[in-house]
This record gives C-alpha cells, sequence and structure tokens, in this order.
C-alpha cells in the first residue's frame, strides 16, 4: 500500500513537471504570472520542470526499490518539502487574502494530501 501512496505522489510531480517542461507559461497562467522573457520561461523549466521531474523520478524510485533508510529519508523529505510548500500558502493566505480559491486553495490541499500521504508512508 505504501508504495502505490508514494506512486502516486511521484505521478503528480512527474506530471507537474513534464507540463513545466513542455508549457511553463500555461502552467502559471492561473496564478496570474506572465513569462514574457526567455529567462522567466526558463526559470520555470528549471523550478518547476526539472526539479520536479526529478523528485518525481526518485519518489517512483522509493516506490519501487528496497523499503529501507534511504527510502524513508527520500519520503520524509518530500513529504516536508510539500508541507512546507502548504505552509507558505497558509501565510500568503494571511497576508495576501487572495481573492479567489482556485489556484492557491487547490495547490494546498494537494500539497497537504501529498505530505499526509508520505508521511503515513514512511
Amino acid at each position: 500500500m505504501s508504495s502505490l501512496c508514494i506512486g502516486a505522489v511521484a505521478l503528480f510531480f512527474l506530471g507537474m513537471g513534464l507540463y513545466g517542461l513542455a508549457a511553463p507559461s500555461a502552467l502559471v497562467r492561473p496564478f496570474g504570472i506572465e513569462l514574457t522573457l526567455p529567462e522567466a520561461r526558463a526559470e520555470v523549466r528549471a523550478v518547476y520542470g526539472g526539479f520536479g521531474v526529478a523528485v518525481g523520478a526518485l519518489l517512483a524510485w522509493a516506490a519501487l526499490g528496497d523499503p529501507g533508510d534511504l527510502r524513508s529519508g527520500v519520503v520524509l523529505t518530500v513529504a516536508v518539502s510539500l508541507a512546507g510548500m502548504a505552509f507558505g500558502r497558509l501565510v500568503a493566505r494571511a497576508v495576501e487574502r487572495p481573492s479567489a480559491s482556485f489556484p492557491s486553495w487547490f495547490y494546498f490541499w494537494a500539497e497537504s494530501l501529498g505530505a499526509a500521504l508520505l508521511i503515513a508512508c514512511v
């Protein structure tokens, strides 16, 4: 069961990462961000694209590999990272008061669920 949960979060990261590599402007458009410069698109490709693919691949390895200390470390690290992202969205919600529920709350719940799933798998 834990491999299935880890694999589900891996697919989320892989999907986001591939989308970020292929269509960086479309990925950030729901946040009202326009990427008008090649450097801006390169940054989104690196952070959302390349990082997402790398984390997804690492989680896929963890889902398929031996259950051991390294797997636990990988899963816990990504879980804490997701929880930190969700916390950042709560801070932004308190400070900035975004007017729309999407995309902020959608990603808050996706990150919170991903963190909870991974913590349950450690």
